[in-house]
């Protein structure tokens, strides 16, 4: 009976959730694109739900700290993270070892935001497209190297599959993080960069890099006269980095499809996607069984591009 008791209420209570304020766990530094979005979403989603959202970034090895916390919360709807595509998906094969598994150990509500790559070069390389610079790094082998940050990253993955694509020779160099990386692009030091538009906004505001292509489907609207990559004769590549709430895998189903519908709601609104698309991300959302899969194949899609690409397991 007691049971009974116990489940019977169970969907009530979660009819009633939140009831207090939420903590959002970011794995990544204050003021990187992640956080910036992250925040925007979960403001919009306090909002809808009448309680506060107190966002927490806990970074370190790569968004691996703040997920592992994550993933011993207790699964009661009460911690949110703000997972992006290298701590939930590439550092699964990048890494010897986690102190988590996302798919056995978190419950993804939908992925969020997705930022495309933009191929940016400082204004000291003599190059003004695409196809000059993949001309140039071939007849300098060796010469050039860009920066990202940190091994594993979206961004040193995505200059890996650029060289696989390509065929150029380029080495990459990692930062802890973007603000001791710009300096470097902006003076010519590490000329080249796939990066998000976030991350390189003030270089290119400066003219002290220009972006060449970005990697999407279609063109920016932050940077409606930079060409995608389609248009400049290399079509296969399309990158992107993402953002994707979850949830500690135990949450109640009530909870998690509660959540889905706010996040919904918060991902359609005009304002949140005007904000979103002034830092260089499109809002995405898929259903709780969609976003099953689509973190399944990420995770395979990173698997191939790293074990191409010959990156060392990190102990």
């Amino acid at each position: 009976m007691a049971l009974a008791v116990i489940a019977g209420a169970g969907p009530a209570w979660a009819e009633d959730y939140p009831t207090r304020s939420i903590t959002a766990i970011i794995p990544f530094a204050g003021g990187s694109a992640s956080d910036v979005v992250s925040r925007i979403l979960f403001d919009k989603m306090s909002k809808l739900m009448g309680q506060p959202i107190v966002v927490e970034n806990r970074p370190g090895a790569g968004g691996n700290i703040g997920t592992a916390d994550a993933a011993r919360a207790a699964p009661d709807g009460y911690t949110l993270l703000g997972g992006g595509s290298g701590p939930v998906a590439a550092n699964v094969t990048l890494y010897k070892h986690l102190d988590y598994d996302p798919e056995k150990d978190f419950t993804t509500i939908s992925p969020f935001a997705s930022f495309t790559i933009v191929v940016v070069a400082s204004s000291k390389l003599p190059v003004s497209s695409l196809q000059e610079l993949i001309i140039y790094a071939k007849a300098h082998p060796g010469e050039l190297n860009y920066g990202s940050v940190g091994i594993g990253s979206s961004q040193h993955l995505a200059g890996e599959y650029f060289r696989q694509l390509t065929g150029v020779q380029i080495t990459h160099v990692p930062y802890k993080n973007i603000g001791q990386y710009v300096p470097d692009l902006m003076s010519g030091q590490v000329p080249l960069g796939f990066q998000w538009y976030p991350n390189v906004s003030a270089a290119l505001a400066a003219h002290g890099a220009k972006a060449l292509a970005v990697a999407g489907a279609n063109r920016l609207e932050v940077l409606p006269d930079v060409p995608t990559t389609k248009e400049t004769g290399l079509p296969e590549y399309i990158v992107s980095g993402w953002f994707s709430l979850l949830v500690p895998k135990a949450t109640p189903g009530a909870i998690v499809a509660k959540l889905s519908e706010v996040a919904k709601a918060a991902l359609a609104d005009a304002k949140l996607r005007a904000s979103f698309q002034q830092q260089g991300a499109e809002p995405v959302y898929l259903s709780p069984d969609q976003s099953i899969k689509f973190m399944s194949d990420e995770i395979a899609k990173y698997r191939d591009i790293i074990i191409k690409a010959n990156i060392p397991r990190i102990e």
